[in-house]
């Protein structure tokens, strides 16, 4: 018994952070956000954890390379809560957030999440 609790214990000290959802919602269309929530299955570390944000197309730009749009982004009052906030309201096109989070086993874990706006 004492065995089985060790093992539950250790497989939970070496868990990485995955993403658990997101505020627009991955392939959502939506009206622009004030902004972009990422929750995920553990606390993160902060200072190692953080987001880009890009936009990927606009309208009658096609062919456009994609653009770094400049955001904040910072924890929130839920630990295992990454908070990116545009420095601008989003203008209509397609964004992606490119996310890289880090929780106590110090591992990196890396995705993104994308959404247009109309």
């Amino acid at each position: 018994m004492m065995l089985a609790s060790t093992a539950l214990v250790s497989a939970a000290a070496v868990a990485h952070p995955a993403l658990v959802s997101s505020m627009p919602a991955d392939k959502a269309e939506i009206a622009a956000p004030s902004k972009i929530e990422l929750h995920f299955s553990e606390r993160l570390v902060t200072q190692f954890s953080g987001a880009n944000l890009v936009m990927t197309a606009m309208p009658g730009m096609d062919g456009h390379a994609p653009m770094k749009i400049a955001a904040t982004v910072a924890g929130s009052d839920d630990p295992k809560t990454m908070v990116v906030t545009p420095a601008r309201p989003l203008a209509p096109g397609s964004y992606r957030v490119d996310w890289r989070a880090v929780s106590s086993d110090t591992h990196p874990i890396t995705g993104n999440v994308s959404f247009t706006v109309r």
